[in-house]
C-alpha cells in the first residue's frame, strides 16, 4: 500500500520548527546572532533537527560524541545537553573565528565543561584519533565533498550500536540532479553506498534538508 506523504511547504516547516521543545533563551540568542551573519546563516543546524539530535543522544549511552562541522555551536549545545553525566563531545571546526563563536555560545549555555573544540581540517582531526571504537554518537555537517571520507574515517571509531548522523543529504533538492556539482555528486555516492553497506543499517529522514541515521552493526 502506498501512502502519500504530507507536503512540507514553508508554512508547515515553520509549524514543525515551532513545536521543537527546548528552544530556550540561550538557543534563541544563538539563532539571532547566527541569522545576523548573512547568507552563511543557512549553515546552522535547523532548530527542530538539533532538538532531534539531542533526543537521539539521550536515547543512547551518551558517553562520547563527535561533531564534524561546528559553525556557531547550535548543534553542539543540543548534543552536549543530551550527554550522560561525565559525557564528552569533541567538536571539529575548520575556521578559528567560528570556533571562538561556538566556544562562547557553548560556555554561555553552561555545557562548556563537556565540550572540546579542535580547530583545523576535520578529516585530519578524526584520522589522528586512535582507530578503535570510541564514540557512541557522531554528527556530520561540514563540507559535502568530504562526506564519504568522513564516513570511512568515523566508522572504525564508532562503538557497536553507535549512531552516525549526516545532515543535508537532500542538498536543497539537488540530490536528484542528473548532472550534479561536486558536493552533490559526493552526497549521491554516500547515499547510495549506505543502502547496501553491510557494516551498517541506515534510514533517511525528510527533516529540514534531509538527515540520515546510520547505526553501526
Amino acid at each position: 500500500m502506498s501512502i502519500e506523504p504530507t507536503p512540507i511547504d514553508r508554512e508547515m516547516a515553520e509549524y514543525i520548527r515551532a513545536h521543537a521543545s527546548g528552544r530556550d533563551e540561550t538557543l534563541r540568542l544563538v539563532e539571532e546572532e547566527t541569522d545576523a551573519m548573512g547568507e552563511i546563516r543557512i549553515m546552522q543546524t535547523a532548530p527542530e533537527q538539533a532538538a532531534f539530535l539531542e533526543m537521539l543522544v539521550r536515547l543512547g549511552p551518551g558517553r562520547r560524541a563527535i561533531e564534524v562541522g561546528t559553525f556557531t555551536g547550535y548543534g553542539a549545545i543540543r548534543i552536549a545537553r543530551g550527554l550522560a553525566e561525565n559525557g564528552r563531545l569533541l567538536c571539529c571546526e575548520l575556521d578559528p573565528e567560528r570556533a571562538e563563536i561556538a566556544r562562547r555560545n557553548i560556555d554561555r549555555d553552561g555545557v562548556g565543561d563537556r565540550v572540546e573544540i579542535e580547530v583545523g581540517p576535520a578529516i585530519d582531526t578524526v584520522n589522528a584519533l586512535p582507530e578503535e571504537p570510541t564514540f557512541d554518537f557522531a554528527y556530520v555537517d561540514a563540507d559535502k565533498t568530504g562526506y564519504p571520507d568522513y564516513y570511512e574515517a568515523l566508522l572504525p571509531r564508532m562503538n557497536q550500536g553507535g549512531l552516525i548522523t549526516f545532515d543535508n543529504v537532500l542538498m536543497g533538492g539537488r540530490i536528484l540532479d542528473a548532472d550534479p556539482d561536486e558536493g552533490t555528486a559526493a552526497m549521491q555516492r554516500l547515499n547510495d553506498q549506505l543502502t547496501t553497506d553491510e557494516r551498517v543499517d541506515s534510514v533517511m529522514l525528510g527533516m529540514a534538508d534531509g538527515l540520515t541515521l546510520v547505526r553501526v552493526r
